[in-house]
Parts: C-alpha cells; structure tokens; sequence
C-alpha cells in the first residue's frame, strides 16, 4: 500500500451543546474509508484550536475571527433561564426580563451569551463553569440564562428551562481556516451539512452512473422506433386512401364537403 493509498482523516471540533452525530453519520456512510476524529473543546478555545491547525474545521459559536477563520451560519439557539422546577417562573410558558429583575442571576465566566447589560442581580462571585452554575441553580442559589442546548446538555430531574424572548443568542457555525479554497474534506463536510445529495457538483465530483441493464434496453428500443420512423418522403405527410376504397362520409369530395346527394326517381 503507497502512502497515497493510505486514506487522509478528517478532524471535526465541536463545542459543548452542538450535537454533530447526524453529519458524522452521513460522513461515515459517503467516506468510509476516511476516518472522522471528534475533538471536543470549549467555547472560548474552539477558534484557536481551528487557528493553530488542531482541527480541519469545527462547529463552533461565534464570534470568530474573520480575517483567520472563514465561517458557514447553521443556526441560532433559543436562549431560556434555568430554574428549579417548583419556581414560581414554571407557571408561565416563557419568562421575560423584567420578571427576572428580582433574581439573582448567575453569570458563568465561560458564559457564551454576548450581553450588553446583565439581567437581575450579580452573585457575590461568578461561577468558574456552567456546570458549577447548574448546582448553584438546583441548591436554590439563582438563576442560569444559557443557549437551549447547553439547559438539555446539563439536565437534572430538579430543574426545568422556560425562553426567554428579546434576549442575546447564541449563533453556531460551521468554521475552518481562511485559504482562498477550502480543502476538499472540509468542502465535503460543508456538502454534508448544507443537504447536499452524494451527486452533488459542490464538493466532490459526482461518480458516474452506469446506465443498468432495462436503461441501455429502453435506449436501444427508442432509438429502433426512431430508425424505423425516418422514410424518404417527409416527416408527418399525409398518407392517401388505398385503391379502392372511398373516402369516409365525413370527408372531402369534390372540392365540397357535406353535400347530400339527388334523391333517386320512383
């Protein structure tokens, strides 16, 4: 086996609360013989992790440095507030801000929400981690403003999520390194995760079909009908009344149509 037979891998960052079994599905079921490596990393070191050559590309969320990294939308999360489950909030089918303003609400140094004015009250500290937050929430301590992934990533029997409209979310891309062209795994990677089918001209080219066994017949039944259409005489000409035979009543005679004969003597 020559060391161009041996097959490239591919490596796929991804952030905590994106879920990327779907496309690593269809990657195996197209590719292979190319294997995927997931790589997971936080929020904060995903672009770095993309920038320094750790990962081919990543699904990350932003922002992101444009002028290092090129970076594909795949959508925007709903952003809820964490809550114990007997909390007066669970009435309602989502809360607004000002129904916070009483609560404190925690705010986790590796938090992903870009806030302008923080909600309700500051804790005394910031929790280090979200999941330290999650505890914080559950022993009574405040509330969590977090993307809806990251509330069902840390899922616990005590505590439930409601949206919170009209608050800053969390966008999550598709991100690899800036070249004037993406590399033909990562471009085959943006193919899986845009929809596009195996045939697609985007990406890697399309494998020809062999035309099976009832296709080449159907062909050479289309083109016998063909053949056995072209006489010498022009196409679509009209074909004259055998010898013999008279014209049908409702057809032209004489230049006159329709017209009845003289009624035969007594």
């Amino acid at each position: 086996m020559t060391g161009s037979d041996i097959p490239s891998s591919f490596r796929l960052a991804y952030v905590p609360g994106v879920t990327p079994t779907k496309w690593v599905r269809v990657w195996h079921e197209r590719l292979p013989g190319t294997p995927l490596e997931l790589v997971q990393a936080t929020a904060a070191d995903a672009p770095g992790l993309l920038a320094d050559g750790g990962a081919d590309a990543g699904l990350v969320r932003l922002p992101v440095d444009r002028d290092v990294l090129a970076a594909i939308p795949l959508y925007t999360e709903t952003t809820v507030v964490v809550i114990p489950k007997d909390h007066v909030a669970t009435a309602a089918e989502e809360v607004s801000l000002a129904e916070l303003a009483d609560e404190i609400v925690l705010h986790p140094l590796d938090d992903v929400l870009d806030w302008e004015t923080l909600p309700g009250r500051p804790a005394v500290e910031r929790p280090a981690t979200t999941a330290d937050a999650i505890e914080l929430v559950a022993a009574g301590v405040g509330v969590l403003l977090v993307p809806q992934s990251l509330a069902r990533l840390h899922h616990r029997k005590d505590l439930t999520y409601r949206p919170v409209p009209e608050t800053p979310e969390s966008r999550v891309v598709l991100s690899w390194l800036q070249a004037e062209e993406a590399p033909d795994l990562v471009e085959e990677f943006i193919g899986i995760v845009r929809g596009r089918t195996v045939n697609s001209t985007r990406g890697r080219a399309a494998t020809p079909q062999r035309p099976t066994a009832k296709a080449k017949e159907k062909a050479k039944e289309k083109a016998k009908g063909k053949r056995a259409g072209t006489g010498g005489g022009q196409g679509g000409a009209r074909h004259k009344p055998a010898a013999g035979r008279k014209p049908s009543p409702g057809g032209r005679a004489g230049g006159q149509s329709g017209k009845r004969g003289k009624p035969r003597g007594r």
